[in-house]
């Protein structure tokens, strides 16, 4: 089974949630920090209680490469415990010249094993094309991010009236030659999503910027019923990795979880 069909297999069945292990080893429960492996300790039991119910998995390597060798280990070992027919998102946001994307897209599919990536393409085309090689993964490229400063360069207007970011929607489409390419887009404002959801056409929507950041998983899920589109998922990592700090906490992701489907289920059904 390859990336997108993961991914479909999943939304066909109302699931719709990346559960995000942007794991800091500040924020777990402390009892877990006298294990030998917190972090893994702690992403296990959060795999466990969610994967049942979650689109996805997507983990944030930046959280993993700063403690350096231990931290790859705890990323490697992590990545193991995902059952195999849940999506792994690599989110690396990687994005350079040809031969640099080339190891950095073999790190991410070959070596950890990740049905998917993350992509900035501000250096263009051949710096994405390496990824694209394998039509097996999927990639999610970066248009609009949820962050404040995608103002800074995201949303600078061209000389033709439309953004940066839609003349990227509109170069996604055009790499989508293998089926592979999917976009990153920020669910912090759901009129920027309404506006720009038929730029995206069939390309797989990957949405962060709902819970913690602001954004209404209501509204995403209106947005994208209201244009008969399913092939998307929406990113949450505090709202469910941290919604407890006690010795409930994996009780109390799948909670959250299950009531995020539940929500899908009623507006889907």
């Amino acid at each position: 089974m390859n990336a997108l069909e993961k991914l479909k297999r999943k939304n066909s069945q109302n699931k719709f949630i990346c559960v995000g292990l942007d794991t800091d080893i500040n924020k777990i429960p402390s009892h877990l920090k006298y294990n030998s492996n917190p972090v893994l300790s702690f992403n296990e039991a959060i795999i466990n209680a969610t994967a049942e119910h979650a689109a996805a998995f997507k983990i944030n390597f930046a959280f993993y490469e700063e403690a350096g060798a231990y931290g790859f280990e705890t990323l490697e070992k992590t990545i193991s415990l995902i059952p195999e027919d849940i999506l792994i998102i690599g989110d690396a946001k990687r994005g350079d010249i040809g031969n640099t994307s080339k190891m950095y897209s073999r790190s991410i599919f070959n070596h950890f094993r990740c049905d998917a990536s993350t992509i900035n393409p501000y250096m263009g085309e051949d710096s994405v094309k390496p990824f694209l090689e394998n039509p097996d993964k999927l990639n999610f490229i970066l248009a609009l991010t949820s962050n404040p400063g995608a103002s800074d360069f995201e949303k600078l207007k061209l000389e033709d009236g439309s953004y940066l970011f839609q003349r990227v929607l509109r170069k996604i489409n055009e790499w989508n030659e293998k089926k592979n390419c999917g976009v990153v887009f920020g669910a912090t404002n759901i009129t920027e999503l309404q506006e720009n959801i038929l730029l995206m056409n069939e390309l797989p929507v990957l949405l962060p910027g709902v819970g913690a950041q602001g954004g209404s998983f209501e509204e995403v899920l209106n947005t994208f019923k209201q244009n008969r589109r399913t092939d998307f998922v929406v990113n949450v990592s505090r709202g469910i990795i941290y919604k407890s700090s006690g010795n409930d906490f994996a009780d109390a992701a799948l909670h959250e979880i299950v009531e995020l489907n539940n929500t899908a289920q009623k507006i889907y059904q």
